[in-house]
């Protein structure tokens, strides 16, 4: 199988984790954004959004970091994906919900203090980081008091929901989220930047 990624990107980073907690072996294709590969034809061919990461298993084609977790994990015999039919309605729950609100709030950070800078196109917007800081506690307040004596964000096991909220968090540090009031994020941040499928992902961004 075959990733179409942007190394440092959330969205392909929870896709490495998910693979190396599966066990499943992904030959990596990087895709330089800032060189504008994913505009080219035949990068649009595969996704006609021309974003990444895109999956390519033989002749099936699958885009958005959501539903490549959920193959992954599917051809892995479901793990990673709660057996309970309502742990899993949890799971997608909160795996929506990061999708509509706290990556949005999360993405407002990263724009304007890393992409703006990495691609040369500008200063952050001040209007832009009070929508942010606004956004971001709100819906920082609802995943802090959700963790308050858990170690996962569905059930007691690590499932893709995990991935999927963490890799909003991935760049807080560089990209300056204020993540100081919530003492619940940043204590299962550290605990999931700390696993091995998060180290490896990780790595692929320092080399």
């Amino acid at each position: 199988m075959k990733l179409y990624t942007f190394p440092p990107s959330p969205n392909s980073l929870r896709v490495f984790a998910v693979a190396h907690e599966l066990g499943q072996n992904l030959e990596m294709v990087p895709v330089d954004l800032t060189k504008g590969e994913h505009l080219k034809p035949e990068f649009i061919k595969l996704n006609p959004n021309h974003k990444i990461p895109i999956l390519v298993d033989g002749d099936f084609v699958l885009w958005e970091s959501t539903a490549i977790m959920l193959y992954l994990a599917y051809r892995s015999g479901g793990r990673l994906i709660p057996t309970d039919p309502k742990l899993r309605a949890q799971m997608h729950q909160w795996m929506s919900w990061n999708t509509a609100h706290m990556a949005p709030a999360c993405g407002i950070f990263l724009y304007e203090n890393l992409v703006k800078k990495l691609l040369n196109i500008g200063d952050p917007d001040p209007k832009q980081l009070a929508q942010g800081n606004e956004e971001f506690a709100r819906f920082g307040a609802v995943l802090n008091d959700h963790l308050k004596g858990r170690g996962h964000v569905v059930g007691n096991e690590s499932t893709i929901a995990d991935h999927h909220v963490f890799a909003s968090f991935v760049h807080a540090d560089d990209c300056g989220m204020p993540l100081a009031q919530f003492a619940e994020i940043k204590r299962w941040r550290g605990e999931m930047q700390a696993t091995v499928p998060w180290q490896k992902a990780l790595a692929v961004v320092k080399r």
